[in-house]
């Protein structure tokens, strides 16, 4: 599980992510990058979603997954990051195998992004 000090909760950080962030999508998922260099603190990732992935039930089983996936890929992030995964409709029925190579697809665009913001 990934460690609650790793975890985006205050609704400005997730704000902060989404508005000011990178942003790339796939169809499973889509993720929202802003680094924050200089902030001394670890990476962190929060985790949105709705309710058009399905009921309560599984909601909450994308949400523990994607925790899972993201607790093994959070050192690659730059320290001081934030990272924001969204969940769109069709990751409520994808396997867990699926979530996993299209989270690294999201991730790996994402840095690529920011290294290319940065040397503009």
């Amino acid at each position: 599980m990934l460690s609650a000090a790793a975890r985006i909760r205050r609704r400005e950080d997730f704000s902060a992510a989404v508005r000011g962030g990178s942003r790339t999508g796939r169809t499973l998922l889509t993720g929202h990058l802003l680094v924050q260099p200089g902030a001394g603190r670890p990476a962190r990732a929060g985790f949105i979603v709705s309710r058009a992935v399905g009921g309560a039930v599984v909601r909450n089983k994308v949400r523990r997954r994607l925790r899972e996936l993201v607790r093994g890929r959070i050192e690659s992030l730059p320290p001081g990051s934030l990272l924001v995964v969204r969940a769109n409709p069709r990751a409520g029925t994808a396997r867990q195998a699926d979530l996993a190579a299209e989270l690294d697809l999201v991730i790996t665009s994402l840095l690529r992004r920011q290294g290319e913001a940065r040397c503009r």
